[in-house]
């Protein structure tokens, strides 16, 4: 899949390295309970490609079209967690912080929404964060969906910091009336 600016593609082997230095960022992973290994990114990977076999969809490497550096991921995704809003399917993205504050992550988000409700046949696509990643509620914002309510995630102790996080949701009738416009 394309954007004017961004690829959206299957995962290869040489995108592991990078993906595991992004996971290693302290920056990038700040609204995460730690960074990741060199082996939990690499694992990642495994999952994210099981994940397109079983769904037909999933989290796509990102690669800048000029330059063809691989810049993160962006896609959607079936959390593996129960909440009282799963099963669902969740849009997210994770990019190196030398590609943050370009637009890329709302261009690839678009397209992967888009692709959700037009060849996925979604209903819904939701998207949750700590309340303090104020980049990515922008993200959620700028791609039409709404927040609709707090929850605290169940994969961490509800005294983290991190636990207590914001859940955003768009429709496919909320998306065409925003195209429409």
């Amino acid at each position: 899949m394309e954007t004017s600016r961004l690829i959206l593609r299957p995962w290869r082997e040489t995108d592991v390295a990078p993906f595991a230095e992004m996971n290693a960022d302290r920056k990038v992973m700040q609204y995460f309970p730690a960074p990741l290994s060199y082996a939990e990114s690499a694992s990642l990977v495994d999952r994210c490609q099981k994940h397109f076999d079983e769904y037909g969809f999933g989290l796509w490497a990102v690669e800048l079209k000029e330059t063809a550096e691989f810049a993160g991921f962006i896609g959607l995704a079936v959390p593996q967690f129960t909440a009282y809003f799963t099963p669902c399917v969740e849009i997210g993205w994770r990019l190196a912080a030398p590609y943050w504050n370009q637009g890329y992550a709302t261009e690839g988000a678009q397209a992967a929404l888009n692709f959700g409700f037009d060849q996925c046949n979604l209903k819904e696509v939701l998207s949750f964060t700590v309340p303090a990643n104020v980049a990515s509620r922008r993200v959620m914002e700028k791609i039409g969906m709404s927040y609709i309510d707090n929850f605290d995630h169940p994969a961490l102790p509800v005294d983290d910091p991190l636990c207590r996080h914001v859940l955003y949701r768009i429709t496919k009738q909320e998306r065409d009336a925003l195209q429409a416009v």
